[in-house]
């Protein structure tokens, strides 16, 4: 290869190094190990994905990618029980990362990440994934809205639980996606209730709860062009 061409792809390298806005640093071996993501944008970075890259033991590379989301933590930050390792990376934030194995050696790059306006950069497959896994969660959640929506007005109480709780599970039974089992779970927890007023309430508080889930997915599944 001339070195032209050799000069070019170093040119691209380092312009798509510069676009990223997540640096990377502390990498540390193990399983798991972890490295250090720092924002370095003026907004959060609501998704990325890390490639760990170690030589093969014949020649060539091995890639894995990990991939994280966390563009509803803007709806879900605070929730007992909910992991810091899913929440957006505000600008300037640093965090610790974990990722299940990085060997002795790995290289640790960022080869993908979305911003909190919808923009992207990076890996164009890693991009896609990102974003039609946004779009299953949007429908997945519209659906629970809409039961919500169908139920809520005409039944109350013990009768609003049995009717939810058939809709959720016929939903889990078509996709068994995140939002309808935990509408299900939440539904079948509220059964635990006697009083048909507690019932209400605590049925309109996790509807409008997938309620504002849902708006963020619709605005997060869009990706926006450069």
């Amino acid at each position: 290869m001339s070195l032209k061409p050799i000069l070019w792809i170093a040119l691209i390298s380092a312009a798509l190094a510069a676009e990223m806005p997540l640096a990377v640093s502390d990498v540390a071996p193990g399983a798991p190990g972890h490295v250090r993501l720092t924002n370095t944008s003026r907004q959060p970075v609501t998704a990325w994905s890390i490639a760990v890259t170690t030589p093969g033991a014949n020649g060539g590379t091995h890639r894995e990618v990990h991939t994280t989301d966390g563009y509803l933590s803007e709806a879900t930050h605070g929730i007992p029980g909910g992991s810091a390792n899913f929440e957006r990376l505000m600008p300037g934030e640093a965090r610790q990362v974990p990722i299940d194995a990085v060997p002795t050696g790995a290289a640790v790059d960022v080869v993908a990440a979305v911003l909190d306006d919808g923009t992207a950069v990076g890996d164009e497959e890693a991009l896609a994934a990102i974003f039609a896994h946004r779009a299953k969660e949007r429908d997945a959640l519209g659906a629970v809205v809409e039961a919500f929506k169908d139920v809520l007005p005409a039944r109350h109480g013990a009768d609003a639980l049995a009717a939810l709780r058939e809709r959720f599970a016929a939903l889990v039974q078509r996709s068994d996606a995140t939002p309808c089992r935990a509408a299900l779970d939440a539904v079948q927890t509220y059964q635990q209730k006697t009083n048909a007023d507690d019932i209400d309430r605590s049925l309109q508080t996790y509807a409008a709860f997938v309620q504002k889930e849902y708006d963020l997915a619709a605005r997060h599944s869009q990706r926006r062009r450069n």
